[in-house]
């Protein structure tokens, strides 16, 4: 596997609806030309990966955006 890192692991918490609220990490790769954002628990526990669609570049706080609504979308499920 040859990834290379765009954002390293960055610890967040991601305001839910409800006033809950979810402590999670999160990393952006690339992984033979596809962007992938991996979400985790804080205690490393997996919960998504999702890969972000080509030519979709997005900043630092997009990237915040993006995790809150795969959250959303993850524990409606």
């Amino acid at each position: 596997m040859s990834d290379a890192t765009v954002q390293d692991w960055t610890e967040s918490q991601v305001l839910l609806k409800y006033d809950e609220s979810r402590d999670v990490k999160y990393r952006v790769y690339r992984d033979r030309g596809s962007l992938f954002q991996e979400i985790r628990e804080v205690d490393d526990t997996p919960i998504h990966t999702l890969e972000i669609p080509e030519g979709m570049k997005l900043d630092r706080n997009s990237y915040e955006v993006l995790l809150r609504y795969v959250l959303l979308d993850v524990v409606a499920a």
